[in-house]
């Protein structure tokens, strides 16, 4: 299947300009920094996360502890892959038991990478609470999860795919529409 370039929804200031916003959100919601972890699910939520934990750093300098989350042997879907799952490792070095966890990640669609998210993070602790945060919210949910921070909500056709680019992994930091050819 191939993709043809649509439009570029987001560029790097604008991104960075979400995320400051987002950070400050996270602190004003949880009435400051207390007790608050992160953890980006593999792989754009986890330097998603690194970038929120140095913002709330800079606001409130604290460092909030960021973990790793593998989602793989939690998703729904697993038994439909043909092909053995590529697990990678979840590196969470800190107890989430009695903390309020933020999940991360770059977009919600149908909320299943979300709701295997809850799983795996139940999985290894009791959180007080679990937020949501997703930097695009392209619509389409097939399961009652809604995201507590949206970085954008950009409502898409099914035969639109959200591309989120961000430096750390891709070399440069954007959110771009494609469109299925």
């Amino acid at each position: 299947m191939e993709l043809k370039f649509k439009a570029q929804i987001i560029d790097s200031v604008s991104f960075e300009r979400t995320l400051v916003r987002i950070s400050h959100q996270i602190i004003e919601r949880n009435h400051g920094t207390e007790n608050l972890c992160l953890i980006g699910i593999r792989t754009r939520g986890v330097p998603l996360a690194r970038r929120i934990a140095a913002n709330i750093e800079t606001i409130e300098g604290v460092r909030l502890p960021v973990g790793e989350l593998d989602i793989t042997l939690h998703r729904d879907d697993l038994s439909e892959t043909p092909d053995a799952p590529i697990v990678s490792s979840t590196d969470i070095p800190f107890d989430i038991t009695g903390k309020t966890v933020v999940l991360v990640d770059d977009v919600i669609y149908t909320c299943r990478t979300a709701r295997a998210a809850l799983d795996a993070t139940m999985a290894i602790g009791r959180p007080a609470r679990v937020q949501l945060f997703c930097m695009i919210d392209r619509g389409h949910s097939e399961l009652p999860i809604k995201a507590d921070y949206v970085g954008k909500n950009i409502p898409t056709a099914l035969s639109e795919t959200v591309s989120v680019k961000l430096e750390e992994i891709d070399g440069e930091t954007n959110v771009s529409i494609f469109e299925k050819a």
